[in-house]
This record gives C-alpha cells, sequence and structure tokens, in this order.
C-alpha cells in the first residue's frame, strides 16, 4: 500500500492569510458554515464555484456535522467518520488525520500570502490504498478535494 495524493486547484482568497488561517485552525469557526448557507449572497457566490447538485449534497452532509476545536465529525454511510487536527503550522498549514475511516486517511490545508489582503488555499487528501483500491476512490477523492477547496474559498 501507498500513500496517494489528491491536491485541488489553488484557491485566491480575498483575505490576509492569518485571517484565514485562524478561521480554519479551530473547527468551530467552521461550524458558522451552516448559517452562512441560508444567506442568499453566500449561496450565490458559492454557486458560482459549485455545481447545483455538489451543492445539494454538502448542504446535507453539513446539517450532520459535529464541530469541536479540533475536530469535525460526520455520519456516513461506512459509520461516523471524524477528521482531527494533528498539527498546525501557523499561518501556513494545517493537517488532519481521519478516524474511523475505511482507509487511512489524511487531509492538508495549505495557505500560502499573496499580498497583504490575499491568499492562495490547496486541499490535498492522502490516502493509503493498494493498486486495486486506487482505482475505485482516485476520482471520488479527486473531486472530495477540488470540492472542499472550493467551498473553504467561498467562505468569508
Amino acid at each position: 500500500m501507498g500513500l496517494q495524493k489528491y491536491e485541488s486547484e489553488v484557491k485566491f482568497i480575498p483575505q490576509d492569510v492569518n485571517t484565514v488561517y485562524e478561521r480554519f485552525a479551530d473547527l468551530r469557526n467552521l461550524a458558522a458554515l451552516k448559517e452562512k448557507l441560508s444567506d442568499p449572497a453566500v449561496r450565490e457566490k458559492m454557486a458560482e464555484q459549485v455545481p447545483a447538485d455538489k451543492m445539494a449534497e454538502a448542504e446535507k452532509q453539513l446539517e450532520n456535522m459535529q464541530f469541536d476545536q479540533d475536530s469535525v465529525s460526520l455520519a456516513s454511510p461506512v459509520g461516523n467518520i471524524t477528521l482531527a487536527v494533528v498539527e498546525r503550522d501557523a499561518p501556513k498549514l494545517i493537517k488532519f488525520e481521519g478516524q474511523g475511516t475505511p482507509i487511512p486517511l489524511y487531509l492538508w490545508l495549505q495557505l500560502l500570502p499573496v499580498s497583504t489582503y490575499e491568499c492562495k488555499l490547496r486541499v490535498t487528501i492522502g490516502a493509503e490504498v493498494n493498486i486495486f483500491m486506487k482505482g475505485m476512490i482516485s476520482k471520488p477523492l479527486q473531486q472530495a478535494a477540488e470540492g472542499l477547496a472550493n467551498i473553504l474559498a467561498a467562505v468569508r
């Protein structure tokens, strides 16, 4: 088994890197997504970046998520899954590790300053899979990395 990585495209966020890092470093801040999705302006902005069917799926998942400072948990078809923070390197990196996942799963949020008022975001998902599993999970994990990056970049 080897670690396969699936990276999102680089997303630009019109805020300074420290502000964005602080928002994502404490996962309780992401609980605000539930309220923000009811705002028509936020929904319109996200609709520009996320297809309608994926948006509906994301809303459904978000309703079932539980947030605390260091983890986010959700119910999935394979049981309860938790992504727990295992490393923070302010203001450029937050690493997560999956708990309760059917395969070893990792997530990295990478931030890079562009200017005083803008930064870049990239989401990387890593999965320990054998060659047979790789063909089955490559596309969904690539889509997950891209979708998560789109959602996080749209949050203000």
